[in-house]
């Protein structure tokens, strides 16, 4: 079914930017904290009716202005490897970017009613700047020595790794690049302010601001005998793990930790969980067809698992799907895996529940969703590896998509499946979110 070259095909396929997909520029989104962000050209005003200046933007928190920004007339270049070499000033294979300056317009305040911005101001303003050149690795930026406190901000970027300074001398020290593989870790958030995309609460605030503890623990079950980390608590029932605005759809994707309700009780969740799996299409894939308390039960085992997260995911609060989030050196997955299973690789089984939320650009976004918020969820985690069935081509085709690739077939006791990989650095690397 999948013959090499059309698996290569498809593999190049998944790695070219969809320009005939791209939308118009974002002006408007949500923050994880739902404050709006809009982003305004402003209209200076020309007597003579023709308007010669540099284009303005001005963006806005919850109508509340916090900068301005515009292109200078230079670019500048990010060069690494070709420092110190003689390629250092001949080096066109490296893009150059428009240097952007971010300043506090006359006609506006900051949200403190002064010339300052917020730190956790300043990372909105990174967002919106990704928002609007998502296509740039790097964004040069310079702020206007006129912001009060701008020698703090270019210390938060720095030292957040938002953001580095040149290695070359030719360039000016003055330009900090903003980096988008950055930004999309989640660099400036934890430990920062509380505006990421990972939700932070009385379970996940400690292990989001910080990486659990590698400590020894082992699992022996009838499929799997292994040793490996000790697994962090899991999070609250019901609570929010993470929440992203997708322009792509315009609207936000949440991640809830499942909440099987008290004892009889049917919560929302269980409910949409039964009768998503006694719909024909999901029942080919996952085959748990079964009753309401077969269901329950098979939660339970779920929750109980520590190697599992149990997740419901939703579009502007209405449910759409089911996800286990697996650490893979527990599952039995584990043997299939030609290098073996690494520590913190982690695994997913998925399902679109609702109908009405189908289709390939709320595939793309909410897999890629997960995808970040597993990478997230620990640094340590290079890999995120898929198994689904080998005649399912619509997952797999969104999986390719999602610039994960295929690496090998195989074949469990109950079915044959194909191995998907998505390293870390890709994942961060590409314009994906």
């Amino acid at each position: 079914m999948f013959r090499s070259r059309e698996r290569l095909q498809a593999i190049q396929n998944a790695l070219v930017t969809r320009r005939d997909m791209a939308p118009d520029p974002v002006r408007t989104f949500l923050l994880p904290d739902r404050k709006r962000v809009d982003i305004n050209q402003l209209q200076p005003y020309c007597p003579s009716g023709v308007d010669f200046s540099v284009p303005e933007f001005q963006i806005l928190v919850d109508g509340v202005h916090v900068c301005t920004y515009r292109s200078l007339d230079r670019t500048a270049v990010l060069l690494l490897s070709a420092v110190g070499t003689p390629h250092e000033l001949t080096a066109t294979h490296v893009p150059r970017y428009p240097v952007l300056e971010i300043y506090i317009s006359s006609g506006g305040a900051s949200a403190q009613g002064s010339r300052q911005i917020t730190i956790q101001d300043m990372w909105a303003i990174i967002y919106a700047l990704f928002i609007r050149h998502h296509e740039q690795d790097t964004i040069p930026i310079v702020l206007s020595p006129e912001i009060q406190n701008h020698i703090v901000l270019c210390s938060y970027i720095l030292c957040s790794g938002l953001g580095r300074t040149a290695i070359s001398s030719h360039g000016s020290k003055e330009d900090i690049f903003l980096s988008r593989a950055a930004f999309w870790q989640g660099a400036g958030t934890h430990g920062y302010h509380g505006r990421g995309w990972l939700c932070p609460s009385s379970a996940s605030t400690q292990y989001a601001a910080a990486p659990f503890p590698s400590v020894q623990s082992f699992t022996r079950t009838p499929l799997v005998i292994t040793a490996h980390p000790l697994r962090p608590p899991k999070p609250l029932p019901g609570e929010v793990l993470y929440r992203r605005y997708c322009p792509t759809v315009d609207q936000v994707l949440e991640f809830t930790c499942f909440d099987i309700g008290i004892d009889d009780e049917v919560s929302p969740h269980l409910e949409a969980f039964h009768r998503w799996q006694n719909d024909e299409r999901v029942s080919k894939g996952w085959d748990e067809r079964g009753t309401l308390e077969q269901h329950r039960q098979y939660v339970k085992n779920v929750l109980k698992d520590p190697g599992v997260l149990p997740i419901m995911m939703s579009w502007d609060g209405v449910l759409m799907g089911y996800a286990e989030l697996v650490y893979l050196k527990e599952n039995h997955v584990a043997t299939y895996i030609p290098d073996g299973a690494k520590d913190w690789d982690r695994g997913l089984h998925v399902l679109a529940g609702e109908e009405r939320f189908r289709g390939w650009e709320r595939a793309q976004a909410w897999l890629r969703s997960v995808h970040h918020y597993l990478f997230l969820a620990d640094p340590r985690t290079e890999r995120v590896i898929g198994e689904p069935k080998a005649e399912n081509a619509a997952i797999i085709q969104v999986s390719l998509d999602a610039t994960m690739h295929l690496a090998t077939f195989f074949d469990f006791p109950y079915k044959r499946s194909v191995l998907t990989f998505l390293p870390r650095e890709r994942f961060f690397k590409m314009d994906v979110l």
